[in-house]
């Protein structure tokens, strides 16, 4: 199947959102699927660069909570 090929899906909107759609669509001359579709895709975005984030500092050492307080405290921080 190819990538341009697109799929048809029912979405129920809250009406105030719905109507900012609407006219954020007529206001910029797009379609409201094109802008839910880069609303969803920017979304995806930000999940795939916080999955990266986690990888890359999946080896950092962990730090019990209570240990950083407790050093904090003794080096005169808090």
């Amino acid at each position: 199947m190819s990538e341009t090929a697109q799929k048809r899906a029912t979405v129920y909107f809250e009406p105030v959102l719905h109507r900012a759609l609407r006219l954020k669509a007529a206001a910029t001359d797009r379609s409201i699927s094109e802008l839910v579709n880069e609303a969803v895709k920017a979304a995806l975005a930000e999940d795939a660069s916080d999955i990266e984030a986690f990888e890359v500092r999946e080896t950092e050492p962990d730090y019990a909570f209570e240990d950083v307080v407790k050093d904090l405290k003794r080096r005169g921080k808090i």
